[in-house]
């Protein structure tokens, strides 16, 4: 058990990361950049304040898991648990349905307690970044990465630990890798889509390969994606990691919101008497 709580812990930690390491970012503009700059209203943002919500109830609603009010992803596709902005009594029990016993989930829930029904395992803080002049750039070395790149993939993310990529992570949306001599070396790509907004995730970069401003192309080219779109790209960032949110912010996103990210287990129901 107390090997489980220090993996799940870890890997948590490393989930919010999302970010190329501070160390070795390219400060350069890319070749030939679209730059845009969109100020929404704040209505059309509200969907960024419970995003795994808002996307297993819309774009990503395929891949729900549905037990009265309350979503949440496969297990092996993503680790998020959603409930209601303000969920009640009987959204935590629905809850309790959908997260086998020993199990766990990460859950955004900032407005009460965490139900004694339920075990924290962990909580992290995290900034919430959203692209507001972020460079759209095309990077021809860069490849799209299907189901038969997952291997290779899963062993990149042992390496980096840029955070939660598992066997059908690369359902929810469109990833890039760059290789080198035939190994993937780097890669990004797309997890929670909302109404308007894609959130960019598991940007990670091999050691040896890092300072060649790889990263960052990667985010430039799913942003142009993402534009062709007509949405915005954002992304989730752990608090303390001030150097990738200044990284972040260099490459044209801006903090919206802090939260909390809680990780959490169901305790094990007792069994009635007869």
């Amino acid at each position: 058990m107390l090997l489980t709580y220090l993996h799940t812990s870890r890997w948590f930690a490393s989930t919010l990361e999302d970010a190329p390491v501070p160390s070795s970012p390219d400060r350069r503009a890319p070749a030939s950049p679209v730059w845009y700059r969109t100020r929404m209203p704040s209505t059309a943002d509200a969907e960024l304040d419970n995003p795994a919500y808002a996307a297993l109830c819309g774009p990503h609603a395929r891949f729900a898991q549905v037990r009265g009010r309350v979503r949440r992803y496969p297990p092996d596709v993503a680790p998020f648990l959603a409930l209601p902005a303000r969920p009640s009594a009987r959204d935590w029990r629905d809850a309790g349905d959908l997260v086998e016993p020993g199990g766990y989930a990460a859950v955004r829930h900032s407005n009460a307690e965490i139900p004694h029904a339920w075990r924290e395992i962990a909580a992290f803080d995290l900034v919430q970044m959203i692209g507001e002049r972020v460079a759209a750039t095309e990077f021809p070395e860069a490849a799209p990465l299907g189901a038969a790149d997952v291997p290779e993939m899963l062993q990149l993310v042992a390496q980096t630990e840029p955070g939660p990529f598992l066997t059908r992570t690369i359902e929810l949306g469109a990833y890039l890798g760059v290789r080198c001599d035939g190994e993937l070396v780097a890669m990004a790509g797309e997890r929670l889509r909302l109404n308007g907004w894609t959130e960019i995730s598991a940007v990670c970069t091999k050691p040896e390969h890092r300072g060649r401003g790889l990263a960052s192309r990667l985010i430039g080219a799913l942003t142009a994606g993402i534009v062709l779109r007509a949405q915005r790209p954002f992304l989730h960032v752990l608090s303390t990691n001030t150097g990738a949110i200044r990284l972040y912010e260099d490459l044209g996103f801006r903090v919206r919101q802090s939260a909390t990210l809680n990780v959490v287990t169901p305790e094990p129901r007792r069994s009635a008497r007869h």
